[in-house]
């Protein structure tokens, strides 16, 4: 199966492995005008060295009587933006951005559609800053981190809030189920999902054949339902993730805990301690109360508080142990490159990726 970047949340970019040298694939191009970027990711790159290889290949296919423009970048790399608008995405095969690592050379056949993710996150109509806030990127990510999963299975959001998890699910091609103990993120979450469901600006570009260009949305089965809110393909109820009893089947949860308290400083150790404890006993009374509702296998993927210290570390929930003996295999002990942040975010998203044993 061919992998689609508007589902992969954290890609900014796909490219595929040149066979020819760039000149020859770029000779071998259709007849018209040809617009070429060029990215150098190698050890020692520059904007120079990519400018420079970028002006090299003109040169010679301008003295072969092609119309050549040149996309230039103040960076070795061109931007996501600069690549999108520039209608580098591979989509038009005379419009190429080329990335050279070393003495290797790829083609991009693929481009992040910033856009759309920012209208999915930024348009829709019921939004609150006080319950975290979760990215569509990093909603994909979650989603994806539960591995590969039969198109149609059924996506369990235990803490659903506004419903970024669950529209992203939905558009993957999955069923999406969604709990949240709050009746007004209950509400955010339909609207939402009602306003996704009309909207014709929100999907990609590069969309696959599930979003529609008359408005609404195609799923591809078992859910063909042009209505996002029909039983078969999505539920939501109100429930207390720590004692709720969920419908049946649940093939995979995807979710963001509780976060705790937004901060916009340090916490001091007294507001860490408390914090810790309240985020430590709402995510194992959560896994504790799934955990005898999903089968063997089942992935859980959930982010969960770390906080920022003086140092410029994160201080993570010690849960390790505590979520094995439960009944969980925790496939990241290592706990290296899982914190999702921007830079000096005092609340960071800590992803934990486990399966029931």
């Amino acid at each position: 199966m061919p992998l689609n970047i508007d589902q992969l949340g954290g890609c900014l970019k796909l490219a595929v492995l040149l066979e020819q040298k760039p000149l020859e694939f770029l000779q071998g191009l259709s007849g018209g005008k040809i617009t070429i970027g060029v990215s150098d990711y190698s050890e020692k790159a520059s904007q120079k060295t990519a400018l420079d290889e970028a002006l090299k290949l003109k040169k010679i296919l301008v003295r072969h009587g092609r119309s050549v423009r040149v996309v230039e970048s103040k960076d070795a790399v061109l931007s996501t933006a600069t690549s999108l608008y520039n209608g580098l995405s591979g989509k038009n095969e005379r419009k190429v951005e080329l990335i050279k690592v070393d003495d290797e050379w790829f083609r991009v056949v693929g481009v992040q559609d910033i856009d759309a993710y920012a209208k999915r996150d930024q348009a829709r109509p019921a939004r609150d800053t006080k319950v975290g806030m979760l990215p569509p990127k990093l909603a994909q990510i979650l989603i994806n981190l539960c591995g590969i999963l039969p198109e149609g299975s059924r996506i369990l959001d235990p803490f659903c809030g506004t419903g970024v998890v669950l529209q992203e699910a939905l558009l993957m091609g999955y069923r999406a189920y969604g709990t949240d103990i709050n009746e007004r993120m209950i509400q955010y979450s339909k609207k939402n999902l009602e306003w996704l469901a009309k909207s014709k600006t929100v999907h990609s570009r590069g969309a696959s054949s599930r979003p529609v260009a008359t408005g609404g949305w195609r799923l591809s089965s078992p859910c063909q339902a042009p209505d996002p809110l029909e039983l078969n393909c999505f539920q939501i109820s109100q429930g207390d993730a720590t004692s709720f009893k969920w419908n049946q089947p649940i093939d995979a949860v995807a979710c963001e805990g509780y976060l705790g308290r937004p901060f916009s400083k340090i916490p001091s150790e007294v507001e860490l301690k408390e914090q810790k404890q309240e985020c430590g006993n709402i995510i194992l009374g959560f896994l504790k109360n799934l955990s005898t509702q999903i089968e063997k296998d089942t992935p859980v993927t959930i982010a969960i508080p770390a906080w920022l210290r003086e140092d410029g570390k994160y201080e993570r929930l010690d849960l390790l142990d505590q979520i094995s003996d439960l009944g969980y295999n925790v496939n990241n002990k290592s706990r290296e490159g899982l914190l999702y942040h921007r830079e000096d975010q005092v609340v960071a998203r800590d992803i934990l990726i486990l399966r029931k044993k």
